[in-house]
């Protein structure tokens, strides 16, 4: 199953009466992101898209912003059968299905060229399977470029040694905490919500997030630097219930996987414009947005990648290495 376009979405199908038609099957897709953010965009314009080429025999209503629950109690309302589709990260698949996380963690993918490759490749299609046989049945429909990660502080950071002793804010995971571990950092775990008045007052000197984050959240407001170290490329998926997929007719079913990989690449493209947009911006605003080298930081990080107690085998991270960029 070859991933040629990358997730999304969906969402919609209640009359302005509120009452749905007696003749559509209707589908939930749930989600954690804000209504104002790309995902939601493209679930909406799926649910919109699936309706039309189904020509009303199933419709897609989309609950935003964790109206059905936080992620971990989304993916397990798939195997439930509370929801039918939703976007998750990798590193929530991998808690399920270990290497389904794999390139969330850091510099297992080179650049955006080797991440559309990898999904576009037999490597990743294995890796679908296995997730597949792990939940019971719920499918990877599509994958969605969610962002670069990159360091923000009070002063640059261009080489491994200016982390050293350094105290930043990371997600409380594996993978977020292997690479300021392997740089000499102090990883600290702290809620999201708290990072801005953490950075304010000094409880951390750093954190990590994709530029549009770092935007939305006026992360630059507490913190002079960023570093664009790349460090993680994120991804999300657009995940479909077993139990779904197996009531459909094969025809939805396809139906289905085109929508949402079509509205996918519609989120990659939002998000790729925004970034590219966001450097020049943070000048603007008088941030100081430093280039990396980023070779002396996988040089740092590669050993932690091959130690053997990781969610993924050797042998699989050194075939993601060998996928040549698109």
């Amino acid at each position: 199953m070859k991933f040629s376009k990358f997730l999304v979405a969906t969402v919609i199908a209640a009359l302005s009466s509120g009452v749905t038609s007696v003749h559509a099957d209707v589908l939930k897709f749930a989600h954690v992101y804000e209504v104002s953010h790309p995902l939601h965009d493209a679930a909406l314009r799926a649910a919109e898209l699936f309706a039309e080429r189904t020509e009303g025999r199933h419709s897609i209503e989309v609950f935003p912003a964790s109206s059905l629950g936080k992620e971990v109690d989304l993916n397990e309302g798939l195997s439930l059968g509370t929801v039918d589709i939703i976007y998750t990260g990798a590193g929530f698949a991998g808690s399920i299905y270990g290497p389904a996380s794999m390139t969330d963690f850091p510099f297992t993918l080179r650049n955006l060229d080797h991440w559309a490759a990898y999904f576009d490749s037999d490597v990743f299609d294995e890796v679908a399977r296995g997730y597949t046989d792990a939940t019971g049945g719920n499918e990877i429909a599509a994958v969605s470029y969610y962002g670069s990660r990159h360091v923000t502080a009070n002063k640059p950071i261009q080489k491994p040694q200016d982390m050293q002793g350094l105290k930043i804010r990371v997600p409380d995971a594996p993978a977020y905490v292997l690479f300021p571990k392997a740089v000499g950092a102090n990883p600290t775990p702290i809620a999201f919500a708290e990072v801005y008045l953490a950075l304010q007052q000094g409880v951390v000197d750093a954190q990590e997030n994709p530029l549009t984050t770092i935007k939305a959240n006026r992360f630059y407001e507490v913190q002079s630097d960023i570093s664009l170290t790349g460090h993680i490329i994120n991804s999300t998926y657009t995940v479909v219930s077993g139990l779904r997929l197996n009531s459909l007719p094969e025809e939805d079913v396809e139906i289905l996987r085109d929508v949402l990989q079509e509205t996918g690449d519609e989120v990659t493209a939002a998000i790729l414009k925004d970034e590219g947009e966001l450097v020049d911006w943070f000048r603007t605003e008088g941030v100081n947005v430093n280039e990396v080298d980023r070779a002396p930081f996988i040089e740092a990080v590669t050993p932690a990648l091959t130690a053997g107690d990781l969610p993924f085998s050797t042998e699989l991270f050194e075939r993601l290495q060998t996928i040549e960029d698109k």
